[in-house]
């Protein structure tokens, strides 16, 4: 059995300091799953977790949300031999670019690095849904949800991390400013 949270550490992705997370709270720790997708035989293996769990939905369609979800949404759909694409924002707006299609009927997992509130998930199950794509479920490597999402998830590993809204971060209250990891701006 892969202990995904050994992986995770090796690779330096568990991180400890003061975050600014995308939702506007702060946490003590983050989980950069970029330093685990550098390495494709480490990111093989944690992700075959969710291949596992997927591999009898008839899934004929993985979609990454752009930047965390491409690199994992490509490995996963390498894995099932399906087809891999990435939604991205224009104008910091959700869209399915670059020539990519999605057919009426077509079974969609989306694929993350991590899920927290799932917001860039839900953005991306609404876009593909208006093409006429069924998104059957979220896949990602952490998941970390903070918040309910109608959607099931299928993770690698599920983690738990304490947030503080800014008011209220202990942190903040010693004096320490946070930095804004990932690529989502506000």
């Amino acid at each position: 059995m892969t202990n995904v949270i050994e992986i995770l550490k090796e690779c330096e992705a568990l991180l400890e300091g003061h975050f600014l997370l995308s939702s506007g709270r702060h946490s003590n720790r983050y989980c950069q799953c970029a330093k685990l997708l550098q390495y494709p035989d480490k990111a093989e293996e944690v992700i075959s977790i969710v291949k596992e769990k997927v591999k009898d939905l008839g899934i004929n369609v993985v979609v990454g949300p752009a930047m965390g979800g491409i690199t994992a949404a490509y490995e996963l759909g390498k894995q099932l031999g399906v087809k891999a694409i990435f939604t991205e924002r224009e104008n910091n707006i959700m869209t399915l670019r670059r020539g990519f299609e999605i057919n009426s009927g077509d079974k969609i997992l989306i694929m993350e690095d991590v899920v927290t509130t799932g917001k860039s998930s839900l953005e991306t199950a609404k876009v593909l849904e208006l093409l006429g794509g069924i998104v059957i479920g979220i896949g990602c490597v952490v998941d970390r949800k903070s918040s309910q999402i109608d959607l099931p998830i299928y993770s690698s590993v599920q983690l738990e991390f304490e947030t503080y809204e800014a008011e209220n971060c202990p942190l903040c209250k010693k004096g320490s400013k946070p930095v804004k990891p990932g690529s989502r701006k506000f």
